[in-house]
Protein backbone atom coordinates (compact mmCIF):
# COMPACT_ATOMS: atom_id res chain seq x y z
CA UNK A 1 0.00 0.00 0.00
CA UNK A 2 1.17 3.56 -0.71
CA UNK A 3 2.66 5.05 2.48
CA UNK A 4 0.65 7.32 4.73
CA UNK A 5 1.71 10.96 4.24
CA UNK A 6 3.82 12.82 6.78
CA UNK A 7 2.93 16.37 7.87
CA UNK A 8 6.60 17.44 7.78
CA UNK A 9 9.78 16.10 6.14
CA UNK A 10 13.20 17.63 5.59
CA UNK A 11 14.24 18.13 1.93
CA UNK A 12 17.51 16.61 0.71
CA UNK A 13 17.12 13.55 2.91
CA UNK A 14 16.43 9.90 2.10
CA UNK A 15 13.09 10.17 3.92
CA UNK A 16 12.00 13.03 1.65
CA UNK A 17 12.51 10.77 -1.39
CA UNK A 18 11.00 7.68 0.20
CA UNK A 19 7.88 9.06 1.86
CA UNK A 20 4.96 11.34 0.90
CA UNK A 21 4.86 14.83 2.41
CA UNK A 22 1.45 16.53 2.69
CA UNK A 23 1.03 19.43 5.14
CA UNK A 24 -2.61 19.22 6.35
CA UNK A 25 -3.17 23.00 6.18
CA UNK A 26 -2.90 22.80 2.38
CA UNK A 27 -6.49 21.55 2.25
CA UNK A 28 -8.41 24.81 2.05
CA UNK A 29 -12.14 25.51 2.10
CA UNK A 30 -12.67 24.90 -1.61
CA UNK A 31 -9.35 23.94 -3.20
CA UNK A 32 -5.81 22.92 -2.17
CA UNK A 33 -2.66 25.06 -1.99
CA UNK A 34 0.85 24.18 -0.84
CA UNK A 35 4.34 25.61 -1.05
CA UNK A 36 6.32 23.17 -3.21
CA UNK A 37 8.41 21.32 -2.10
CA UNK A 38 8.35 22.72 1.47
CA UNK A 39 4.79 21.56 2.23
CA UNK A 40 4.19 18.83 -0.37
CA UNK A 41 6.56 16.64 -2.39
CA UNK A 42 5.87 14.61 -5.53
CA UNK A 43 5.00 11.49 -3.55
CA UNK A 44 2.60 13.67 -1.58
CA UNK A 45 0.99 14.74 -4.85
CA UNK A 46 0.61 11.04 -5.76
CA UNK A 47 -1.14 10.52 -2.42
CA UNK A 48 -3.45 13.43 -3.29
CA UNK A 49 -4.28 11.78 -6.62
CA UNK A 50 -5.07 8.51 -4.83
CA UNK A 51 -7.28 10.47 -2.43
CA UNK A 52 -9.17 12.21 -5.24
CA UNK A 53 -9.83 8.87 -6.94
CA UNK A 54 -10.96 7.28 -3.68
CA UNK A 55 -13.33 10.18 -2.99
CA UNK A 56 -14.80 10.12 -6.51
CA UNK A 57 -15.66 6.43 -6.15
CA UNK A 58 -16.98 7.00 -2.63
CA UNK A 59 -19.29 9.71 -4.03
CA UNK A 60 -20.58 7.28 -6.67
CA UNK A 61 -19.51 9.53 -9.55
CA UNK A 62 -18.49 8.11 -12.93
CA UNK A 63 -14.67 8.03 -12.75
CA UNK A 64 -13.82 10.17 -15.81
CA UNK A 65 -11.69 13.21 -14.99
CA UNK A 66 -10.15 16.14 -16.89
CA UNK A 67 -6.78 17.48 -15.83
CA UNK A 68 -4.48 20.26 -17.00
CA UNK A 69 -1.71 22.46 -15.63
CA UNK A 70 -0.83 26.15 -15.47
CA UNK A 71 2.40 27.79 -16.62
CA UNK A 72 4.91 27.38 -13.82
CA UNK A 73 8.28 25.65 -13.82
CA UNK A 74 7.03 22.74 -11.72
CA UNK A 75 3.34 22.41 -12.66
CA UNK A 76 3.81 19.75 -15.34
CA UNK A 77 5.74 17.43 -13.02
CA UNK A 78 3.13 17.92 -10.29
CA UNK A 79 0.35 17.08 -12.76
CA UNK A 80 2.11 13.87 -13.81
CA UNK A 81 2.48 12.79 -10.17
CA UNK A 82 -1.20 13.59 -9.61
CA UNK A 83 -2.14 11.55 -12.69
CA UNK A 84 -0.15 8.57 -11.41
CA UNK A 85 -2.13 8.63 -8.18
CA UNK A 86 -5.50 9.15 -9.91
CA UNK A 87 -4.88 6.27 -12.32
CA UNK A 88 -3.90 3.98 -9.46
CA UNK A 89 -7.23 4.84 -7.83
CA UNK A 90 -9.12 3.79 -10.97
CA UNK A 91 -9.77 7.17 -12.62
CA UNK A 92 -9.87 7.49 -16.41
CA UNK A 93 -7.79 10.62 -17.00
CA UNK A 94 -8.09 13.00 -19.96
CA UNK A 95 -5.16 15.42 -20.00
CA UNK A 96 -5.70 18.70 -21.88
CA UNK A 97 -2.11 19.85 -21.29
CA UNK A 98 -1.22 23.48 -20.61
CA UNK A 99 -4.52 25.05 -19.66
CA UNK A 100 -6.46 27.79 -17.99
CA UNK A 101 -8.72 26.58 -15.17
CA UNK A 102 -11.86 27.44 -17.21
CA UNK A 103 -10.49 25.39 -20.10
CA UNK A 104 -10.39 22.37 -17.75
CA UNK A 105 -13.93 23.19 -16.56
CA UNK A 106 -15.04 23.42 -20.20
CA UNK A 107 -13.45 19.99 -20.70
CA UNK A 108 -15.92 18.52 -18.22
CA UNK A 109 -18.67 19.39 -20.70
CA UNK A 110 -16.88 18.96 -24.05
CA UNK A 111 -15.18 15.68 -23.09
CA UNK A 112 -18.13 14.37 -21.02
CA UNK A 113 -16.16 14.07 -17.78
CA UNK A 114 -18.03 14.62 -14.51
CA UNK A 115 -14.77 15.34 -12.64
CA UNK A 116 -11.93 17.85 -12.88
CA UNK A 117 -8.53 18.27 -11.19
CA UNK A 118 -6.70 21.36 -12.44
CA UNK A 119 -3.11 21.83 -11.26
CA UNK A 120 -2.72 25.53 -10.52
CA UNK A 121 -1.62 27.93 -7.82
CA UNK A 122 -3.90 30.53 -9.45
CA UNK A 123 -2.56 34.02 -8.62
CA UNK A 124 -0.35 32.88 -5.71
CA UNK A 125 3.34 33.76 -5.81
CA UNK A 126 5.86 31.38 -7.34
CA UNK A 127 6.62 28.47 -5.07
CA UNK A 128 2.92 27.75 -4.55
CA UNK A 129 1.07 24.93 -6.23
CA UNK A 130 -2.39 23.50 -5.80
CA UNK A 131 -5.38 21.76 -7.33
CA UNK A 132 -8.90 22.99 -8.13
CA UNK A 133 -11.23 20.00 -8.07
CA UNK A 134 -14.82 19.06 -8.71
CA UNK A 135 -17.07 16.05 -9.29
CA UNK A 136 -20.38 17.74 -10.12
CA UNK A 137 -20.05 20.12 -13.08
CA UNK A 138 -20.03 23.12 -13.09
CA UNK A 139 -19.40 23.15 -9.31
CA UNK A 140 -16.07 22.64 -7.60
CA UNK A 141 -15.49 21.09 -4.17
CA UNK A 142 -16.68 22.92 -1.07
CA UNK A 143 -15.78 22.43 2.61
CA UNK A 144 -17.52 19.05 2.95
CA UNK A 145 -15.69 17.44 0.04
CA UNK A 146 -12.38 19.09 0.95
CA UNK A 147 -12.75 17.93 4.55
CA UNK A 148 -13.37 14.36 3.46
CA UNK A 149 -10.45 14.48 0.99
CA UNK A 150 -8.18 15.69 3.78
CA UNK A 151 -9.28 12.75 5.97
CA UNK A 152 -8.56 10.23 3.21
CA UNK A 153 -5.17 11.65 2.22
CA UNK A 154 -3.77 12.51 5.65
CA UNK A 155 -5.10 9.23 7.07
CA UNK A 156 -3.64 7.21 4.19
CA UNK A 157 -7.00 5.46 3.67
CA UNK A 158 -6.98 5.69 -0.10
CA UNK A 159 -7.85 2.63 -2.16
CA UNK A 160 -6.30 1.17 -5.30
CA UNK A 161 -8.70 0.23 -8.11
CA UNK A 162 -8.40 -1.31 -11.54
CA UNK A 163 -9.64 0.49 -14.63
CA UNK A 164 -7.48 3.59 -14.54
CA UNK A 165 -6.36 4.98 -17.90
CA UNK A 166 -4.68 7.97 -19.52
CA UNK A 167 -5.40 9.91 -22.71
CA UNK A 168 -3.79 13.14 -23.92
CA UNK A 169 -6.33 15.36 -25.70
CA UNK A 170 -4.50 17.06 -28.55
CA UNK A 171 -5.54 20.53 -29.79
CA UNK A 172 -7.96 21.22 -26.96
CA UNK A 173 -6.80 24.84 -26.63
CA UNK A 174 -8.33 25.59 -30.05
CA UNK A 175 -11.52 23.70 -29.16
CA UNK A 176 -11.91 25.86 -26.06
CA UNK A 177 -11.25 29.15 -27.87
CA UNK A 178 -13.65 28.19 -30.68
CA UNK A 179 -16.39 27.58 -28.10
CA UNK A 180 -15.82 31.04 -26.61
CA UNK A 181 -15.92 32.63 -30.06
CA UNK A 182 -19.22 30.89 -30.78
CA UNK A 183 -20.71 32.42 -27.60
CA UNK A 184 -19.65 35.97 -28.51
CA UNK A 185 -21.93 38.24 -30.50
CA UNK A 186 -20.47 40.04 -33.55
CA UNK A 187 -18.67 43.21 -32.41
CA UNK A 188 -19.59 46.22 -34.57
CA UNK A 189 -17.61 48.82 -32.62
CA UNK A 190 -13.94 49.36 -33.40
CA UNK A 191 -12.07 48.73 -30.15
CA UNK A 192 -8.45 48.77 -29.04
CA UNK A 193 -7.81 46.60 -25.97
CA UNK A 194 -4.74 46.10 -23.78
CA UNK A 195 -4.48 42.40 -22.89
CA UNK A 196 -2.23 41.94 -19.83
CA UNK A 197 -1.22 38.41 -18.80
CA UNK A 198 1.62 38.89 -16.29
CA UNK A 199 3.82 36.47 -18.31
CA UNK A 200 1.50 33.68 -17.15
CA UNK A 201 -0.73 31.07 -18.76
CA UNK A 202 -3.27 33.49 -20.21
CA UNK A 203 -0.67 34.78 -22.69
CA UNK A 204 -1.30 31.65 -24.78
CA UNK A 205 -5.05 32.36 -24.86
CA UNK A 206 -6.29 35.93 -24.39
CA UNK A 207 -4.62 37.70 -27.35
CA UNK A 208 -5.75 34.94 -29.76
CA UNK A 209 -9.36 35.16 -28.60
CA UNK A 210 -9.55 38.96 -28.71
CA UNK A 211 -7.99 39.11 -32.18
CA UNK A 212 -10.48 36.48 -33.39
CA UNK A 213 -13.29 38.79 -32.23
CA UNK A 214 -11.95 41.59 -34.45
CA UNK A 215 -10.36 43.54 -31.60
CA UNK A 216 -7.12 45.49 -32.02
CA UNK A 217 -4.95 43.98 -29.30
CA UNK A 218 -2.12 45.69 -27.45
CA UNK A 219 -0.28 42.74 -25.81
CA UNK A 220 1.22 43.43 -22.38
CA UNK A 221 3.48 40.85 -20.71
CA UNK A 222 2.11 37.99 -22.78
CA UNK A 223 5.50 36.33 -23.38
CA UNK A 224 5.74 33.28 -21.10
CA UNK A 225 8.16 33.61 -18.20
CA UNK A 226 7.41 31.59 -15.08
CA UNK A 227 9.64 33.80 -12.95
CA UNK A 228 6.93 36.50 -13.36
CA UNK A 229 9.61 39.22 -13.74
CA UNK A 230 7.36 42.30 -13.65
CA UNK A 231 4.58 41.44 -11.24
CA UNK A 232 2.48 38.51 -10.09
CA UNK A 233 -0.35 37.78 -12.57
CA UNK A 234 -3.08 38.97 -10.21
CA UNK A 235 -5.58 41.59 -11.47
CA UNK A 236 -6.49 42.43 -7.86
CA UNK A 237 -2.90 43.55 -7.27
CA UNK A 238 -2.40 47.30 -7.72
CA UNK A 239 1.02 46.74 -9.34
CA UNK A 240 -0.57 44.85 -12.23
CA UNK A 241 -3.42 47.36 -12.51
CA UNK A 242 -0.94 50.27 -12.61
CA UNK A 243 0.98 48.57 -15.45
CA UNK A 244 -2.26 48.12 -17.40
CA UNK A 245 -3.25 51.75 -16.77
CA UNK A 246 0.09 52.98 -18.10
CA UNK A 247 -0.29 50.89 -21.28
CA UNK A 248 -3.90 52.07 -21.82
CA UNK A 249 -2.84 55.72 -21.71
CA UNK A 250 0.29 55.14 -23.78
CA UNK A 251 -1.61 53.40 -26.59
CA UNK A 252 -4.93 55.25 -26.36
CA UNK A 253 -6.81 52.01 -25.74
CA UNK A 254 -10.55 51.78 -25.11
CA UNK A 255 -10.09 49.41 -22.18
CA UNK A 256 -7.40 47.36 -20.43
CA UNK A 257 -8.04 43.76 -19.42
CA UNK A 258 -5.81 41.81 -17.02
CA UNK A 259 -5.90 38.05 -16.52
CA UNK A 260 -4.65 36.09 -13.53
CA UNK A 261 -2.31 33.11 -13.42
CA UNK A 262 -4.91 30.49 -14.33
CA UNK A 263 -7.24 32.70 -16.38
CA UNK A 264 -10.42 32.43 -14.33
CA UNK A 265 -10.33 36.12 -13.32
CA UNK A 266 -10.33 39.39 -15.24
CA UNK A 267 -9.40 42.91 -14.07
CA UNK A 268 -10.43 46.09 -15.89
CA UNK A 269 -8.91 49.54 -16.43
CA UNK A 270 -10.94 52.20 -18.27
CA UNK A 271 -9.85 54.33 -21.24
CA UNK A 272 -8.64 57.13 -18.96
CA UNK A 273 -6.37 54.77 -17.01
CA UNK A 274 -8.71 54.50 -14.02
CA UNK A 275 -8.40 51.12 -12.29
CA UNK A 276 -11.92 49.82 -11.68
CA UNK A 277 -12.29 47.28 -8.89
CA UNK A 278 -14.09 44.15 -10.05
CA UNK A 279 -17.14 44.65 -7.83
CA UNK A 280 -17.85 47.93 -9.65
CA UNK A 281 -17.37 46.18 -13.00
CA UNK A 282 -19.97 43.71 -11.76
CA UNK A 283 -22.43 46.55 -11.11
CA UNK A 284 -21.79 47.91 -14.63
CA UNK A 285 -22.36 44.47 -16.15
CA UNK A 286 -25.47 43.95 -14.02
CA UNK A 287 -26.84 47.26 -15.32
CA UNK A 288 -26.14 46.18 -18.89
CA UNK A 289 -27.40 42.60 -18.62
CA UNK A 290 -30.51 43.46 -16.60
CA UNK A 291 -31.78 45.50 -19.55
CA UNK A 292 -31.75 42.24 -21.53
CA UNK A 293 -32.91 40.16 -18.54
CA UNK A 294 -35.14 42.32 -16.26
CA UNK A 295 -35.68 40.95 -12.76
CA UNK A 296 -32.46 38.92 -12.90
CA UNK A 297 -30.77 37.66 -9.75
CA UNK A 298 -27.06 38.35 -9.21
CA UNK A 299 -25.00 36.63 -6.50
CA UNK A 300 -22.19 38.79 -5.08
CA UNK A 301 -19.58 38.08 -2.44
CA UNK A 302 -19.43 39.85 0.93
CA UNK A 303 -16.32 41.80 -0.14
CA UNK A 304 -18.36 43.60 -2.81
CA UNK A 305 -19.80 47.12 -2.98
CA UNK A 306 -23.19 47.89 -1.45
CA UNK A 307 -24.32 49.34 -4.80
CA UNK A 308 -25.91 46.04 -5.80
CA UNK A 309 -28.63 46.86 -3.25
CA UNK A 310 -28.79 50.64 -3.64
CA UNK A 311 -28.10 51.50 -7.30
CA UNK A 312 -31.23 53.19 -8.79
CA UNK A 313 -30.66 51.63 -12.23
CA UNK A 314 -30.59 48.11 -10.81
CA UNK A 315 -33.67 48.88 -8.72
CA UNK A 316 -35.42 50.11 -11.87
CA UNK A 317 -34.78 46.71 -13.51
CA UNK A 318 -36.05 44.90 -10.37
CA UNK A 319 -32.65 43.23 -9.91
CA UNK A 320 -32.28 40.94 -6.91
CA UNK A 321 -28.87 40.86 -5.19
CA UNK A 322 -27.79 37.97 -2.98
CA UNK A 323 -24.67 38.58 -0.84
CA UNK A 324 -22.85 35.31 -0.22
CA UNK A 325 -19.59 33.76 0.95
CA UNK A 326 -16.39 34.76 -0.81
CA UNK A 327 -14.78 31.96 -2.82
CA UNK A 328 -15.16 30.58 -6.33
CA UNK A 329 -16.78 27.35 -5.14
CA UNK A 330 -19.26 29.14 -2.86
CA UNK A 331 -20.40 31.67 -5.47
CA UNK A 332 -20.52 29.05 -8.23
CA UNK A 333 -22.72 26.82 -6.11
CA UNK A 334 -24.99 29.68 -5.05
CA UNK A 335 -25.45 30.84 -8.65
CA UNK A 336 -26.45 27.29 -9.54
CA UNK A 337 -28.81 26.91 -6.55
CA UNK A 338 -30.64 30.19 -7.20
CA UNK A 339 -30.63 29.96 -11.00
CA UNK A 340 -28.98 33.40 -10.96
CA UNK A 341 -27.97 35.03 -14.23
CA UNK A 342 -24.47 35.69 -12.90
CA UNK A 343 -22.27 35.82 -9.84
CA UNK A 344 -19.62 38.48 -9.17
CA UNK A 345 -16.66 38.47 -6.78
CA UNK A 346 -14.54 41.50 -5.89
CA UNK A 347 -11.50 39.36 -6.72
CA UNK A 348 -12.58 39.25 -10.38
CA UNK A 349 -14.12 35.77 -10.47
CA UNK A 350 -17.30 36.21 -12.56
CA UNK A 351 -19.73 33.34 -13.11
CA UNK A 352 -22.15 33.58 -16.03
CA UNK A 353 -25.03 31.14 -16.19
CA UNK A 354 -26.99 30.21 -19.30
CA UNK A 355 -27.66 31.74 -21.75
CA UNK A 356 -24.31 33.52 -21.37
CA UNK A 357 -22.08 30.79 -19.91
CA UNK A 358 -22.16 27.41 -18.18
CA UNK A 359 -21.96 28.62 -14.59
CA UNK A 360 -18.19 28.44 -14.00
CA UNK A 361 -15.71 31.31 -13.73
CA UNK A 362 -13.86 32.24 -16.91
CA UNK A 363 -11.77 35.41 -17.29
CA UNK A 364 -11.98 35.25 -21.09
CA UNK A 365 -15.78 35.06 -21.01
CA UNK A 366 -15.74 38.04 -18.63
CA UNK A 367 -13.61 39.90 -21.20
CA UNK A 368 -16.23 39.12 -23.85
CA UNK A 369 -18.99 40.43 -21.54
CA UNK A 370 -17.09 43.72 -21.02
CA UNK A 371 -16.50 44.10 -24.76
CA UNK A 372 -20.15 43.37 -25.57
CA UNK A 373 -21.21 45.96 -22.96
CA UNK A 374 -19.07 48.56 -24.74
CA UNK A 375 -20.51 47.44 -28.10
CA UNK A 376 -24.08 47.90 -26.79
CA UNK A 377 -23.17 51.43 -25.69
CA UNK A 378 -21.45 52.83 -28.80
CA UNK A 379 -21.76 56.47 -27.68
CA UNK A 380 -20.14 55.85 -24.28
CA UNK A 381 -16.58 55.10 -23.23
CA UNK A 382 -15.66 52.74 -20.40
CA UNK A 383 -14.97 55.83 -18.26
CA UNK A 384 -18.46 57.19 -19.07
CA UNK A 385 -20.07 53.93 -17.93
CA UNK A 386 -17.99 53.99 -14.74
CA UNK A 387 -18.84 57.64 -13.99
CA UNK A 388 -22.53 56.82 -14.34
CA UNK A 389 -22.37 54.72 -11.16
CA UNK A 390 -23.18 56.36 -7.83
CA UNK A 391 -19.90 57.45 -6.23
CA UNK A 392 -18.39 55.37 -3.45
CA UNK A 393 -14.89 55.25 -2.01
CA UNK A 394 -13.51 51.73 -1.70
CA UNK A 395 -10.29 50.03 -0.70
CA UNK A 396 -8.54 47.32 -2.63
CA UNK A 397 -8.52 43.87 -1.04
CA UNK A 398 -5.96 44.22 1.76
CA UNK A 399 -4.36 41.16 3.33
CA UNK A 400 -2.35 41.19 6.56
CA UNK A 401 -0.35 38.02 7.23
CA UNK A 402 -1.86 35.60 9.73
CA UNK A 403 -0.82 31.96 10.08
CA UNK A 404 -3.27 29.34 8.83
CA UNK A 405 -3.41 27.88 12.33
CA UNK A 406 -4.51 31.25 13.81
CA UNK A 407 -6.58 33.07 11.19
CA UNK A 408 -10.01 31.49 11.77
CA UNK A 409 -9.73 32.00 15.53
CA UNK A 410 -8.84 35.67 15.00
CA UNK A 411 -11.89 36.20 12.78
CA UNK A 412 -14.09 34.53 15.40
CA UNK A 413 -12.78 36.93 18.09
CA UNK A 414 -13.24 39.98 15.84
CA UNK A 415 -16.80 38.89 15.04
CA UNK A 416 -17.61 38.51 18.76
CA UNK A 417 -16.08 41.93 19.46
CA UNK A 418 -18.28 43.65 16.85
CA UNK A 419 -21.37 41.79 18.09
CA UNK A 420 -20.75 43.04 21.65
CA UNK A 421 -20.15 46.58 20.35
CA UNK A 422 -23.44 46.51 18.45
CA UNK A 423 -25.34 45.20 21.48
CA UNK A 424 -23.81 47.92 23.65
CA UNK A 425 -24.69 50.65 21.13
CA UNK A 426 -21.01 51.53 20.60
CA UNK A 427 -19.75 53.24 17.46
CA UNK A 428 -17.09 52.09 15.01
CA UNK A 429 -15.16 54.76 13.18
CA UNK A 430 -17.40 57.36 14.78
CA UNK A 431 -20.72 55.96 13.51
CA UNK A 432 -23.36 53.68 15.00
CA UNK A 433 -23.34 50.01 13.93
CA UNK A 434 -26.56 49.16 12.07
CA UNK A 435 -25.88 45.68 10.65
CA UNK A 436 -23.55 42.70 10.90
CA UNK A 437 -23.34 40.10 8.13
CA UNK A 438 -21.60 36.96 9.41
CA UNK A 439 -22.11 34.57 6.48
CA UNK A 440 -18.34 34.75 5.81
CA UNK A 441 -16.25 36.49 8.45
CA UNK A 442 -17.89 39.71 9.61
CA UNK A 443 -19.11 42.66 7.53
CA UNK A 444 -19.94 45.57 9.84
CA UNK A 445 -22.11 48.39 8.44
CA UNK A 446 -22.78 51.80 9.99
CA UNK A 447 -25.68 54.23 9.80
CA UNK A 448 -24.13 56.29 6.97
CA UNK A 449 -23.66 53.20 4.76
CA UNK A 450 -19.92 52.84 5.41
CA UNK A 451 -18.86 49.23 5.97
CA UNK A 452 -15.81 47.11 6.70
CA UNK A 453 -15.13 43.40 6.26
CA UNK A 454 -12.74 41.03 8.02
CA UNK A 455 -12.53 37.41 6.91
CA UNK A 456 -9.95 34.62 6.68
CA UNK A 457 -8.33 34.03 3.30
CA UNK A 458 -9.29 30.63 1.97
CA UNK A 459 -6.06 30.00 0.09
CA UNK A 460 -3.18 31.77 1.86
CA UNK A 461 -2.00 32.38 5.45
CA UNK A 462 -3.68 35.79 5.49
CA UNK A 463 -6.73 37.71 6.60
CA UNK A 464 -8.78 39.80 4.17
CA UNK A 465 -9.88 43.36 4.92
CA UNK A 466 -12.10 45.49 2.65
CA UNK A 467 -13.62 48.92 3.39
CA UNK A 468 -16.16 51.04 1.47
CA UNK A 469 -17.92 54.34 2.13
CA UNK A 470 -20.60 56.09 0.07
CA UNK A 471 -19.88 59.29 2.06
CA UNK A 472 -16.27 60.38 1.58
CA UNK A 473 -12.67 59.30 1.35
CA UNK A 474 -12.21 60.57 4.91
CA UNK A 475 -14.89 58.14 6.14
CA UNK A 476 -13.15 55.34 4.25
CA UNK A 477 -9.94 56.02 6.18
CA UNK A 478 -11.77 56.43 9.51
CA UNK A 479 -13.43 53.05 9.07
CA UNK A 480 -10.18 51.37 8.07
CA UNK A 481 -8.39 52.77 11.12
CA UNK A 482 -11.19 51.54 13.40
CA UNK A 483 -11.42 48.05 11.86
CA UNK A 484 -7.63 47.65 11.80
CA UNK A 485 -7.46 48.73 15.46
CA UNK A 486 -9.92 46.03 16.50
CA UNK A 487 -8.12 43.47 14.35
CA UNK A 488 -4.78 44.25 16.01
CA UNK A 489 -6.16 43.59 19.48
CA UNK A 490 -5.25 39.99 18.53
CA UNK A 491 -1.77 38.47 18.37
CA UNK A 492 -0.26 37.12 15.16
CA UNK A 493 -1.38 39.89 12.78
CA UNK A 494 1.38 40.86 10.35
CA UNK A 495 1.87 43.59 7.76
CA UNK A 496 -0.59 44.24 4.93
CA UNK A 497 0.32 43.36 1.36
CA UNK A 498 -1.22 46.72 0.32
CA UNK A 499 -3.22 49.44 2.09
CA UNK A 500 -5.08 52.66 1.38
Amino acid sequence: MFPKPHAALTPNTFEFEQLPLVKPTGFREYDARWLFPKEINLMGVQALGLGIGTLVHEMGVRPDIVTGHDFRSYSSSIKLALIAGMQAAGLRVKDVGLALSPMAYFGQFALDCPCVAMVTASHNDNGWTGVKMGANRPMTFGPDEMGRLKEIVCGGTYQYRDGGSYEFVEGFLETYLNDLKSRAKPISRKLKVVAACGNGTAGAFAPKLLEALGIEVVPLDVTPDYTFPRYNPNPEDMEMLHAIAHAVKEHGADVGLGFDGDGDRCGVVDNEGEEIFADKIGVMLARDLSKLHPGATFVVDVKSTGLYNTDPELQKQAVKADYWKTGHSYIKRRVNELGALAGFEKSGHFFFNEPIGRGYDDGLLTAIAVIEMLDRNPDKSMADLYRALPKTWGSPTMSPHCDDELKYGVVEKVTERFQKMKEAGETVGGAKITDLVTVNGVRVSTEDGTWGLVRASSNKPELVVVIESPVSEARLHEMFKAVDGILRENEGIGAYNQTI
